[in-house]
């Protein structure tokens, strides 16, 4: 046990160590509150009387909630040693979460976003207040848990910081030599002699690998045999890296350099987000320091995208889940530029569902007024285009091999990186369940619409042609149409012949649109049917039962790497847990394949064909209401034309009867003609009525217009 004045720890509780200290878990003797200590050793009363002071100097001067926080600075009892009491953070770092299996391939896109948000916040502050770190990494930013779950990053370990302003230089060098900028790698690891000073961009350097390495779970230079096994590539990496690369590696021993510009496939990040990060990091993983962006400028960026607001949107034809970053005070046109970008489909092709209903986004109004939207719940993007679904590294490619022989250390790597990949794989399965879901659940809400509109156009064309029929079907039409005066009427004849015609193309498309109904719900059904097999399928649970599994030997590899060596009968279980683990990997690649990727395949052609009857639907649909509307239109033209002339042969009958009042009676006819007092009643209630009839076509081509205003996609 160690202690000083006002705490106590024991040099077992040990939690990190460097060159000039180590840090312990203490607590307070008082009130038992746990807190970091952190204890110098020997070598660090070798450097200069002010370089000792500088840490403590620089953490009084510093008070952020990004920033581990330094309580007080008290002596050990006999040693007389200086000891910093700092705030405790119970979730270790930054490099213990990354070297977590879980996170492999890097963090998920939230948790690195609480990370960038933390960094930037932190190093801000820093800047400020005229500090430079030099020696940021992720051993050096710390995690712990707010009270709401939420993660919490610190910047700790100031022992080789000090105050610089911008255009001030430093020549010593300190740091981590994978985060170290290139120029100070050249003589801090390679041990060259050169004259450079160095500026406040060395931490913009470090920074760059640390978010690249949160973001992918490797670091971006990686020469043959590793960063610390090949310093001379390593530097040539670095020093050698084309503007625009954020990566470089060398695949084989003495092969050539690789370069890349976007981050890996297998990272977590969406496209949305690596659009805004991938130039950031460019500009800051820059070696010339002159080319390298200053902190300003680095504040600008980062503080862009955590400014930002994210819409998601599946592609419902594509069948890909996308991550719009966008400002709150954009307009709707920015979103849909944004959109376009990611999916290239047009703005003027763009039509969006949310939870079942259609979205009319106006291009001026502002982007506040898209729904709230989120990974499950997303704007459904309705367009044609060809599904290609989600995109992915298989992870049996990243699954290392055990080697014959017990080596502990050895097989506790290659156990973390057979489970980083199962833990992936896991990931992946998630990620195409529930792209299948969104694929069933958004076909599902277009075919509603598609419901809706047949059943909207139907009703319009049944009224149509009821008002058609009863007008072509009355007695009193028949009893005066059979009059002598108007059979001689051939208009009459030829408008009365084009009404029945029009009544006859209406019946065809209240029965086309009845068909339509009934293909739509029998894909609904064929619909509901996969959706409740995707629900039964339980390829998730048997990758997580494989995992648990593997987890637990993992863990006991874990203790065992740091003994000396294992007995006869701990070695024979030993091997045992490797050949089980080696099973459950096999038996977890081989659900992963079978069960979730060959079944996303083919779900994936089944949705393509689906989108095409949709597409052919719709398109049919609109067609049908063309009909239907060009049908009300003429029929409304007939039925003013026909009353006019009703009107006209009204006129006539009054005019015949007061010339009849004054001629002799005429001698009796062989059929006796109707009364022309009922005729003329006939005529001016037929007039009337055609009157009614064709305001209520008039109303009818309106809500048609209504219908046929929610634009149509183009043609495939």
């Amino acid at each position: 046990m160690q202690s000083t004045a006002n705490y106590l720890w024991h040099t077992d509780d040990l939690l990190g160590q460097g060159a000039t200290a180590s840090v312990y878990k203490a607590r307070n003797k008082k009130s038992g509150e746990l807190v970091a200590v952190k204890v110098f050793n020997t070598t660090s009363y070798l450097r200069p009387r002010e370089v000792q002071v500088r840490e403590f100097e620089v953490l009084r001067k510093l008070n952020h909630q990004n920033i581990v926080k330094l309580f007080a600075v008290e002596e050990t009892g006999g040693s007389r040693q200086k000891v910093l009491v700092m705030e405790y953070c119970s979730s270790g770092s930054l490099l213990s979460v990354l070297e977590s299996p879980e996170n492999a391939f890097g963090l998920p896109e939230d948790e690195f976003l609480v990370v960038l948000r933390c960094v930037v916040a932190g190093m801000n502050h820093l800047r400020e207040n005229g500090i430079v770190h030099r020696d940021i990494k992720p051993g050096n930013i710390m995690r712990l848990v707010g009270e709401e779950g939420q993660s919490i990053y610190k910047l700790t370990d100031f022992g080789a910081a000090r105050e610089l302003d911008d255009d001030e230089k430093f020549v010593s060098v300190y740091g981590t030599e994978e985060y170290l900028h290139p120029d100070m790698y050249e003589r801090a690891v390679l041990r060259k002699p050169q004259q450079k000073a160095f500026g406040v961009t060395v931490d913009l350097w470090s920074i760059g690998v640390t978010l690249y390495h949160a973001a992918t779970g490797s670091l971006p230079f990686i020469p043959f045999g590793g960063p610390r096994r090949n310093k001379e590539i390593m530097y040539r990496i670095t020093t050698e890296k084309p503007a625009g690369a954020i990566a470089g590696a060398q695949r084989r021993e003495n092969g050539p350099l690789e370069w890349s510009y976007t981050l890996p496939i297998t990272c977590q990040l969406s496209l949305g987000l690596q659009s805004q990060l991938v130039p950031i990091l460019a500009n800051i993983l820059e070696v010339e320091q002159a080319k390298c962006w200053g902190f300003d400028q680095f504040f600008a960026e980062t503080s862009d995208i955590l400014q930002r607001v994210v819409v998601h949107v599946f592609s419902l034809s594509q069948a890909v889940l996308h991550h719009i970053y966008i400002h709150a005070h954009n307009t709707i046109a920015i979103f849909q530029e944004a959109v376009h970008k990611q999916t290239s489909v047009a703005p003027r092709h763009q039509e969006y569902l949310f939870e079942g209903h259609l979205c009319v986004l106006e291009p001026s109004v502002s982007a506040q007024h898209i729904a709230h939207t989120t990974a499950s719940s997303p704007l459904t993007l309705f367009s044609t285009a060809i599904p290609k679904g989600l995109a992915f590294r298989d992870p049996a490619l990243d699954v290392p091999k055990f080697v014959p022989k017990v080596d502990l250390q050895a097989d506790y790597n290659t156990a973390k990186g057979v489970l980083g990949a199962g833990y992936q794989a896991l990931r992946l399965a998630r990620a195409l369940l529930d792209g299948q879901e969104l694929m069933f659940r958004g076909l599902h809400w277009v075919m509603e619409v598609l419901q809706a509109t047949c059943r909207r156009t139907l009703e319009v064309a049944r009224t149509s042609l009821l008002y058609l029929s009863s007008s072509l079907g009355t007695e009193r039409f028949s009893s005066v149409t059979g009059t002598p005066e108007i059979q001689e009427l051939k208009a009459a004849a030829e408008l009365r012949s084009r009404l029945r015609t029009l009544a006859e193309v209406l019946s065809r498309c209240s029965q086309n649109i009845t068909e339509t109904q009934e293909s739509l719900s029998s894909l609904n059904r064929e619909l509901v049917k996969s959706r409740d097999q995707v629900h039964e399928d339980r390829s998730i649970q048997q990758i997580q039962c494989c995992l648990d599994k593997m987890n637990f030997i993992y863990k006991q590899f874990k203790k065992s790497r740091m003994r000396p060596g294992l007995g006869y009968n701990e070695e024979q279980i030993h091997k045992l847990d490797k050949v089980n683990f080696s099973h459950l990997a096999k038996r977890l690649l081989q659900v992963f394949q079978e069960e979730c990727v060959q079944k996303y395949q083919a779900s994936l052609v089944t949705h393509g064909k689906r989108m095409r009857v949709v597409h052919e639907t719709r398109n049919h649909l609109r067609l049908v209401g063309c009909s239907v509307a060009a049908c009300n239109t003429e029929a409304q033209g007939v039925q003013e034309s026909l009353s006019k002339l009703l009107e006209e042969l009204s006129h006539q009958l009054l005019q015949d009867r007061a010339k009849g009042a004054q001629a002799s009676p005429p001698p009796m006819a062989p059929y006796p003609s109707p009364p022309r007092k009922d005729l003329l009643l006939h005529m001016q209630e037929l007039c009337e009525g055609m009157k009614l009839l064709a305001s209520d076509l008039l109303d009818n081509n309106r809500i048609i217009e209504r219908l046929n205003r929610v634009p149509a996609p183009p043609d495939v």
